[in-house]
């Protein structure tokens, strides 16, 4: 058993900024709002810090998961840590303790559950992470770069496929990759890196070859519609054959594809959210001769097909290797839809699947969209007399349900 801790002892809650990659996940997670931040770092407040735990498990990186004795009365200040490089030295722990760990704060909140699972399937693949980081990243060349979007759409998306050559960069499906774009932001430091879901399976966008592949929007306003430039979305989309990026990562060790035989997917994204659905169906469709795939269900939205990212290799596959839902809700002559009015049609379909402990469901896109296909789900399964929470609550303990939102 741990000792709690004196209370002049504080196990101080604080983020490495050498492995942030600033995707703000801790910030909207925290139920408390002790995380913040400026254009340097994520840091976390000793003053409102509950040891709640909440936001570690969503955090991709690990970069949130570290913790430090002080005496309560030295604590770093968020004053402190928004300028630090580094994590500062771990030291010896203060005299006034001989605990090893804290507990929970008295009287820390009860937390609604997060939408999604916290651990991986039960037979995902072990996930390699953080093997480069901002001090050492990894240098790639760019193999090909080709936009997957109609050229008359303004939805400018590209499918870019970097090569590692003879040095290892390990991935799975459902991980990602931090790009670092050139130059300096408005304050004048290095930019940070960006954050990108791999578009391609394990063993490389061209089977047996060191590389992945991004599936990158070309950002030219907000969410508002005023014109904004992102960085490094507009980096990756010019670079040409031959480039060199600097890369770090891999991340995440959740959003895992099942590795067993006969496991089913229900995979549920918009726009560039296809990216880990896309290395998911193609781990899948280069072992279809061996028969060990189980059943494949997608939902896929966006406001017209010419702006659907791989609509053509998709509309491809085989009928009977992926059941595939097109959510449209700007195409012409057609009624609005988006993808939980396509899960509410299928409503048997996805009740069969859900019923099946092989079963993972992978939902990957706008953050808006977590409500959206939640409520789905829940009303299909209330209306085939099922309690929801029940399920929803099976699915998170078992690592049958990821969310990957942005």
């Amino acid at each position: 058993m741990n000792a709690p801790l004196p209370a002049e002892v504080l196990k101080q809650h604080l983020i490495d900024p050498e492995i942030c990659i600033r995707c703000n996940t801790c910030e909207e997670t925290c139920p408390i709002d002790a995380i913040t931040h400026d254009a340097n770092n994520y840091v976390v407040d000793p003053e409102i810090c509950n040891g709640c735990m909440a936001c570690v498990p969503p955090c991709p990186t690990g970069a949130i998961d570290n913790w430090r004795l002080v005496a309560r009365a030295e604590a770093h200040s968020v004053h402190d840590q928004l300028g630090w490089e580094e994590l500062p030295p771990e030291q010896a722990p203060p005299e006034a303790t001989g605990a090893e760990a804290a507990v929970a704060a008295p009287g820390a909140p009860q937390l609604a559950a997060a939408p999604g699972a916290a651990v991986p399937p039960w037979s995902a693949a072990h996930p390699y992470v953080n093997l480069y980081t901002h001090k050492t990243p990894m240098t790639a060349t760019v193999v090909g770069n080709y936009r997957v979007t109609g050229a008359d759409t303004d939805s400018d998306i590209h499918h870019i496929v970097l090569d590692f050559g003879e040095l290892p960069f390990p991935v799975l499906e459902g991980q990602s990759i931090g790009v670092l774009p050139p130059g300096l932001d408005a304050q004048g430091r290095p930019h940070h890196a960006r954050q990108y879901s791999l578009a391609s399976p394990r063993d490389g966008e061209r089977a047996g070859y060191n590389n992945l592949s991004l599936t990158v929007k070309r950002v030219t306003e907000d969410h508002a519609g005023a014109a904004a430039h992102g960085v490094c979305s507009n980096y990756l989309c010019d670079l040409v054959k031959n480039d060199k990026v600097q890369v770090i990562g891999p991340f995440g060790h959740t959003f895992l594809m099942p590795n067993h035989p006969k496991a089913n997917l229900i995979m549920i994204c918009t726009g560039t959210g296809s990216a880990p659905m896309r290395a998911m169906t193609e781990r899948c469709r280069r072992r279809i001769e061996s028969g060990d795939n189980g059943k494949l269900m997608l939902f896929f939205g966006a406001r017209t097909e010419r702006e659907l990212p791989y609509f053509g290799p998709l509309m491809k596959l085989p009928p009977d290797f992926i059941d595939i839902n097109l959510a449209l809700s700007r195409e012409a002559g057609q009624p609005k839809r988006y993808v939980q009015d396509l899960i509410r049609d299928r409503a048997a379909k996805v009740l069969e699947l859900l019923a099946d402990r092989n079963t993972c469901i992978y939902v990957c896109g706008l953050k808006g969209m977590e409500t959206g296909v939640l409520d789905a789900l829940r009303d299909v399964t209330v209306q085939s007399g099922q309690d929801w929470s029940i399920l929803h609550d099976a699915l998170r303990r078992e690592g049958r349900l990821h969310f990957e939102t942005y």
